[in-house]
């Protein structure tokens, strides 16, 4: 196996390629914690970034691909590896048609439909990370995904570029096809929408703008909600019965409901807290490490696990683990 100079001297030579060893990677996450890689890459253009990808996985060194590490878990070791990011950001419009790029900003995309009267995304307003995280983990709010306006998306799988639809994607709640292939990198996607009243659909993403930045205020060192709500309908039936109808929203329950129930609000572990008002909301108060993060995040499964016989499962990733 090449070392870790000759594989970054060969990544080098590509063209549109930054390349950079010992990067911490806590710098590429929004909880601010994680150790380094032993290289870190990133290209806005695609030939470069899949030259690198098939150069990287050729060595048979470890790689791992990043969006914007929106909720990413990264080890304090770091990621004994290389780290690749795709960055290309552009969003056009045609029509009721938008092409994003997978590296733009969701909040960008939210924002660049709802001015042009294009109404199916403003509900999503404020959920931090990138288009291509978005479209990976069909990221939604307020009873509506982003799958909703998705038509196609160019991937890479490995062998070629090639383009899936809306029902080949295979979208499901927080779910996608290209959760099930880690390997398939998303380099864009096209998305059709309805025409809709920008003053009208301005004010709904504001609002719940004003609302989200209240739970999760941009500096905060978090990564959103920690843990996928559950469908009530796949509930065991004793579990389902204690849950009030209040807590049932548009057929789900909130993770948070759960863990209220267990005394998850304000528990620490070092510099890693649950927030004292919301018990799905964990965050680094400054210094935290990922080992503290990993386990208060076990603790908390652990007493839903113990009193109500049901497993949360994460909405976050883990890295080097």
């Amino acid at each position: 196996m090449p070392t870790t100079e000759e594989v970054q001297a060969h990544l080098a030579r590509i063209p549109n390629l930054t390349v950079s060893s010992g990067t911490p990677l806590s710098r590429h996450t929004r909880f601010g914690i994680g150790g380094p890689a032993d290289l870190y890459a990133e290209t806005s253009g695609i030939e470069p970034f899949v030259a690198a990808l098939e150069a990287a996985r050729a060595t048979g060194i470890p790689v791992m691909v990043i969006g914007s590490g929106t909720n990413l878990i990264v080890s304090d070791l770091g990621f004994r590896g290389i780290v690749l990011r795709y960055r290309a950001e552009g969003l056009t419009a045609a029509g009721s048609r938008v092409f994003a790029d997978s590296g733009a900003v969701l909040q960008d995309l939210v924002d660049f439909s709802v001015a042009r009267g294009l109404k199916g995304l403003e509900t999503l307003a404020g959920i931090p990370g990138s288009v291509g995280a978005a479209v990976y983990g069909n990221a939604g709010a307020y009873g509506h995904s982003i799958s909703e306006c998705v038509v196609n998306v160019r991937f890479y799988d490995g062998r070629e570029v090639r383009t899936v639809t809306n029902p080949e994607c295979d979208f499901h709640y927080r779910e996608s096809i290209f959760k099930r292939h880690k390997e398939w990198i998303i380099f864009s996607t096209e998305l059709a929408f309805e025409e809709g009243d920008a003053a009208v659909l301005r004010k709904t993403a504001e609002d719940i703008l004003t609302v989200r930045n209240a739970k999760f205020p941009v500096t905060m060192k978090c990564a959103g909600s920690i843990f996928k709500n559950l469908l009530w309908k796949d509930l065991p039936a004793a579990v389902a019965a204690e849950v009030p109808s209040s807590a049932v929203r548009e057929g789900k329950v909130p993770a948070a409901w759960f863990l209220e129930q267990v005394g998850a609000k304000g528990l620490t572990r070092g510099d890693i807290h649950v927030a004292d008002y919301h018990a799905n909301l964990i965050y680094n108060a400054g210094a935290g490490t990922a080992a503290d993060l990993c386990e208060l995040i076990s603790e908390l499964k652990r007493r839903v696990l113990v009193r109500f016989g049901i497993e949360l499962e994460e909405e976050v990733q883990y890295v080097g683990w």
